[in-house]
């Protein structure tokens, strides 16, 4: 069995006590009463029952805290997955995105997702899903647009015949009479 991780000599229990009962983090508080109980003397098993963890955990509390202070007991939100494109994959689908592209050399006159996803695979060699690219574009600033479908054989001088006509101008209601007795 591997010797316990010792502690920071610069705080005592009686301090991590008066932390805790300041601390507005409730984890923050368990974590710092945990550790306050091993400056105690206690065995790392009742801090790991106070804690209600395991003595791994407690472990990575006091390695925490020598590095960091009572800050190191404040949980932090997880990093998560890298990205899927880097910052120079960005730019060259930003550029890509903003010339637009050449129906000689791409063979399609308006950009898809799937036509993005296909060149960064080509290019880069990054394969990226469609709703992954479609949350990147629009990290980026990008939105889907679309025109507003035409029919080929319409007139844009008939169209006021079949515009429908405004309902008339609305008209205040008459004054309520009084109640006769």
């Amino acid at each position: 069995m591997a010797a316990p991780v010792p502690l920071r000599s610069d705080f005592d229990a009686e301090g991590l006590r008066a932390l805790a009962k300041g601390s507005r983090d409730p984890a923050q508080t368990r974590r710092l009463l945990a550790v306050s109980a091993i400056y105690a003397g206690g065995p790392r098993t009742q801090a790991a029952a106070l804690g209600g963890v395991g003595l791994q955990t407690v472990r990575d509390w006091v390695v925490a805290f020598n590095v960091h202070g009572p800050d190191g007991l404040i949980g932090g939100k997880a990093p998560g997955a890298r990205p899927r494109l880097n910052a120079e994959q960005r730019d060259a689908l930003r550029t890509l995105v903003e010339q637009g592209p050449m129906p000689a050399a791409h063979g399609v006159v308006r950009w898809r997702l799937v036509d993005l996803a296909q060149i960064l695979f080509e290019d880069h060699g990054v394969s990226v899903s469609e709703q992954t690219l479609s949350r990147v574009l629009r990290g980026m600033g990008d939105r889907k647009l679309s025109a507003r479908p035409r029919h080929h054989a319409q007139d844009p001088d008939d169209s006021p015949a079949f515009k429908k006509a405004s309902p008339p101008a609305w008209r205040r209601s008459r004054r309520p009479q009084a109640a006769s007795r």
